[in-house]
């Protein structure tokens, strides 16, 4: 049975995701036209984040601060005011549509629309066994961690909403965090973490 289930979400993922490709594809447009009048630099931002089993992939997103942010500042943490966000990447932010390109990780495979979401390679270095849990499964655009908190969370918390999830998993899961989903949208709650929050020290302290 979790065989089928498993087959029947990659199923539902790589259908959901081409076909929202080409439906938005006049948004995708519009808004790629918009980030290079707001500002210098790439339409997209790629970066190297841990997939399944921790195997690294290539993320997409629609670019939401200036050029080669994350060499100036506060490195990769974003606060709500930071001054590296773009006038056109805060609505971005708000709205969530700035995670529209990782449609083309989900349509190659990398990804799931429900799953924990993808963290970078260094921080995946410090998990425990416990926290290697949520690597078991498809990293998601959305997820448990993010209709019960977002990035209001701490790391620990999301950590394990992500392995509660992994290790609990069915569809009809995946059906509540999608529609669940949209009313955290809505609502434009979590969007930013606080900075202690934020930031992973040892991994006794996830």
């Amino acid at each position: 049975m979790k065989k089928l289930q498993l087959f029947i979400k990659r199923l539902f993922d790589f259908l959901l995701s081409l076909i929202l490709l080409i439906v938005l594809s006049p948004l995708f447009l519009i808004i790629a036209i918009l980030i290079k009048l707001d500002s210098e630099g790439e339409v997209f931002f790629k970066q190297e984040r841990a997939g399944l089993n921790g195997k690294p992939f290539m993320i997409y997103k629609f670019r939401t601060m200036v050029k080669n942010a994350e060499k100036i500042g506060d490195g990769y943490y974003t606060g709500e005011n930071d001054p590296r966000i773009t006038r056109i990447g805060r609505f971005l932010r708000k709205t969530s549509l700035d995670e529209l390109p990782q449609l083309i990780n989900i349509l190659k495979g990398e990804m799931s629309i429900i799953g924990p979401r993808p963290t970078l390679m260094y921080q995946v270095e410090k998990y425990d066994d416990f926290q290697r849990k949520r690597l078991l499964m498809k990293p998601g655009v959305t997820g448990l961690a993010q209709v019960y908190g977002r990035n209001s969370l701490s790391w620990p918390e999301r950590i394990k909403y992500d392995v509660y999830y992994v290790e609990n998993w069915n569809l009809w899961m995946d059906i509540k965090i999608f529609f669940k989903t949209f009313l955290v949208v809505l609502k434009g709650e979590g969007v930013y973490a606080e900075k202690e929050k934020f930031i992973i020290k040892d991994k006794d302290e996830l």
